[in-house]
């Protein structure tokens, strides 16, 4: 196995597989490339990223859907079409932008009904661990994932000091909206400014300390059985904007879309109080070895201790 590969478990199928990672050749030469790092700095500023993602809010980007759907084998059946008529759904859309942020059609996605589980809050590859200490790190050379570093040092990072970890990367081909996994309110929000690094594992190789010097955003929620949660959306390269959708003074809903992400993959991480609830078994093993686990919006990804 090629060692630029990325290989994730599909919960769902039971099986192994590997990303086919859009930009790859990019993240390589920028993150890779003696000469391409010099321009990392550039390409992980905010000017850039937004500038670049304000593109796919021009009509001729809609010109990139069909290209990127047969490439990266896309099943549009299970997605809403666009705001466009049109016999075909790829051209329906009048933006990337507005593919890019698809919602899935009604009943596609259900979440789990079990008050001692708590159900994914993204489709994504996810990352976890029952307790962030100083010997927890990414699977990738040592970077340290403290609670108070990801968090930007606020007043909360002792709540969620040495608790349970969630780490979900949105791919670019993902769908982009995130939900809020439990129903509960929302205690405090803030950003944590910081820069636009790609979140691709290609690039957490090169510079593994991304998930704490990017552009974040963090809610803190407060649910009734699993206790506080901290919230975390990652910007990252190219990503246009981070949309919170939830108007944040009123409670909100399981399942509940809480945000979406513009043009661009992501990340987003869910810290927890100590000895509240730990990730599902499958996701601990598969983090031990080094592989992220696929999930669908809403299956299980954390039980109750």
């Amino acid at each position: 196995m090629s060692s630029n590969e990325i290989k994730y478990l599909n919960r769902s199928k039971q099986v192994i597989e590997t990303e086919l990672v859009y930009g790859d050749s990019a993240i390589k030469f920028v993150y890779d490339n003696p000469f391409g790092k010099l321009f990392s700095s550039i390409v992980a500023s905010k000017p850039v990223s937004q500038l670049y993602g304000s593109y796919q809010d021009w009509p001729v980007s809609k010109n990139k859907v069909p290209p990127f759907v047969e490439k990266f084998d896309i099943d549009l059946s299970i997605y809403k079409a666009g705001s466009l008529t049109s016999a075909k759904k790829e051209n329906s859309y009048n933006t990337f932008n507005e593919f890019f942020i698809r919602e899935f059609e009604d009943g596609q996605r259900t979440f789990v009904d079990d008050k001692s589980k708590m159900p994914a809050f993204s489709e994504a590859r996810y990352f976890g661990h029952e307790e962030v200490k100083d010997d927890v790190k990414l699977p990738v050379k040592g970077q340290y994932l403290r609670a108070s570093d990801l968090l930007g040092g606020s007043k909360w990072s002792e709540t969620f000091a040495e608790g349970p970890l969630l780490i979900a990367r949105l791919c670019p081909v993902d769908y982009h909206r995130y939900h809020y996994p439990l129903s509960g309110k929302t205690l405090d929000s803030f950003p944590i400014s910081g820069q636009y690094h790609s979140v691709n594992p290609l690039a957490l190789k090169a510079k593994p300390e991304i998930l704490i010097v990017n552009e974040r955003r963090a809610s803190i929620l407060e649910t009734q059985d699993f206790g506080k949660l901290a919230y975390i959306e990652v910007g990252a390269a190219m990503v246009g904007k981070i949309v919170q959708s939830h108007d944040e003074t009123a409670a909100h809903q399981q399942g509940a879309e809480k945000g979406y992400f513009l043009f661009g993959g992501s990340t987003v991480i869910l810290l927890g109080e100590k000895d509240k609830w730990a990730p599902s078994s499958d996701i601990l093993e598969n983090t031990e070895a080094g592989i992220e686990t696929y999930l669908h919006l809403g299956e299980e990804v954390a039980d109750l201790k």
